[in-house]
């Protein structure tokens, strides 16, 4: 295969999805592929330069001029679609009443599949020779249904094909059966869209329309492929899922190892932090340690362990899980960080437990990539008490910067941390198999004991950890082993 273009929509800088958007394309480009991400314009990007081109496209009887902007950056073309409805949505792009986002959704898979004829990227557009689509999730699962009912149906872009990725199924674009009715579709297309909820009748669904056009999909870690063949993890999409099994495929996500990568962290130059690899890992890993307490006001010990979270505040995250836990956390001589935003009731939490155990625990309410970084680096244990997660990044930075990670055995954290066995000198950390405190305790427990009383096993754990090759280069390579099974293999 001799060139891609890859569509994403970047969602969020800060999430997981953001991160693969923004690493992956780079990763396929140094792979020898010409590639391309569209992105909806939501703000002012001081790097995207007018390519002159405006279209017209109609939403639920609307017209709306879509503008073409360009940039390229790391061997990646990036085109920006700016129009009305993606304007000043930059910290709010999941904004606006439930028919408003989906319109946004609409507009830009419109747009977007015609893109490669429009967008003269480095001065010549892209066409539809040899094209593969990559849409992510359902907020851009309507383009594989635009491009087989608007082209391939009518013997157009017969050669194009579409990948969807599912990052997150919980998340589907359901609505109203009557939504079908602005998505400008033929009629005998809304019996794909149409599914039947048991609590709730019949509803639009994007994500089931999306998964059935695609001529292959992906999901971002093994486990989590397993996990949406059932009814718990397939959010009523399991029986779709089951019956294109045959399309599918899982790749855990890579990490950007320019920005995650402590011998280069930016983020570990200043206040008493320092940069290390896995020759220097004991004096740096001490070194940040070190540096995380004293930042926090927390006593400087190196033989207390300090235990890390970063990441959402919400049920998702099992949070709830440390708070039933934070009675025996507090009783052992442990040190523990917490880093997060979301409801409001555990950030609530966090500050309490932070005020009723100020010897102990620190609650940052808030996000910080600085600290983020801090805390991966200076940190012994990382915690990932997750209920699901499909492929989960922390334990991925965690391991690359010689953190051991805890975490509860679902989706792409049962992929990527291999449960220590001391016996035989392997396995990258420690899972428990339900989430529950209980569970959570024991492996802590295990984890904290190898910590204190068995120094070798430990940095063995470490070196592992530090030793994997955790890049998006080899994600990209089993990312390009399913754009050629969807270009000719269907």
């Amino acid at each position: 295969m001799s060139s891609l273009w890859l569509l994403s929509v970047l969602l969020s800088v800060k999430g997981g999805l953001g991160d693969v958007v923004g690493a992956l394309p780079k990763a396929l480009a140094r792979r020898g592929h010409r590639v391309m991400v569209v992105i909806p314009k939501y703000g002012d990007y001081a790097e995207a330069r007018d390519l002159g081109v405006r279209k017209r496209y109609k939403v639920a009887g609307q017209d709306s001029e879509v503008s073409y902007f360009h940039s390229y950056i790391d061997g990646v073309d990036f085109v920006f679609l700016e129009a009305p409805p993606f304007r000043h949505r930059h910290n709010d792009i999941y904004g606006g009443e439930r028919p408003d986002v989906l319109k946004r959704m609409i507009l830009f898979c419109k747009a977007a599949v015609e893109v490669p004829w429009y967008a003269p990227c480095g001065g010549t557009i892209y066409g539809d020779g040899n094209l593969v689509f990559i849409a992510n999730d359902w907020h851009t699962a309507l383009l594989p249904v635009y491009l087989k009912a608007y082209y391939r149906d009518n013997g157009l872009m017969q050669y194009t094909r579409s990948v969807l990725v599912i990052h997150n199924i919980a998340h589907q674009g359901r609505g109203p059966v009557d939504d079908f009715n602005i998505m400008d579709l033929p009629d005998h297309y809304m019996g794909h869209f149409k599914l039947h909820d048991p609590l709730g009748g019949e509803h639009n669904n994007v994500f089931a329309a999306g998964l059935k056009m695609a001529d292959r999909v992906v999901t971002v870690s093994h486990g989590y492929m397993w996990e949406l063949k059932t009814v718990e993890g397939g959010w009523g999409l399991h029986d779709i899922i089951n019956q294109n099994d045959w399309k599918l495929d899982g790749i855990v996500n890579g990490i950007d190892t320019a920005e995650w990568n402590p011998a280069v962290d930016v983020h570990l130059h200043s206040d008493d932090y320092t940069n290390y690899t896995r020759d220097t890992l004991d004096i740096g890993k001490r070194q940040c340690k070190a540096a995380l307490q004293r930042e926090l006001g927390l006593q400087v010990r190196d033989d207390v362990p300090l235990i890390g979270f970063i990441g959402r505040l919400d049920h998702q995250k099992g949070v709830d899980i440390i708070a039933a836990a934070m009675p025996w956390i507090t009783q052992q001589d442990v040190q523990l960080v917490m880093l997060g935003t979301g409801r409001p009731d555990l950030e609530d939490m966090l500050r309490r437990f932070e005020g009723e155990h100020r010897d102990k625990v620190r609650g940052w309410v808030g996000f910080s990539v600085r600290m983020a970084h801090r805390i991966t680096a200076g940190a012994d244990v990382l915690l990932m008490p997750s209920l699901f997660e499909p492929c989960g990044l922390n334990q991925l930075y965690a391991m690359a910067y010689g953190t051991v990670p805890v975490v509860h055995a679902v989706g792409g954290l049962r992929d990527t941390v291999a449960p220590f066995d001391p016996f035989g000198g392997t396995g990258l950390g420690w899972t428990f198999d339900r989430a529950d405190a209980g569970r959570m305790i024991d492996a802590l427990g295990h984890c904290l004991n190898t910590y204190w009383n068995y120094k070798e096993s430990w940095r063995g754990l470490q070196v592992r950890g530090m030793s994997q090759d955790l890049s998006w280069d080899h994600a990209a390579e089993l990312y390009e082993n399913v754009l050629v099974k969807a270009k000719y293999q269907w």
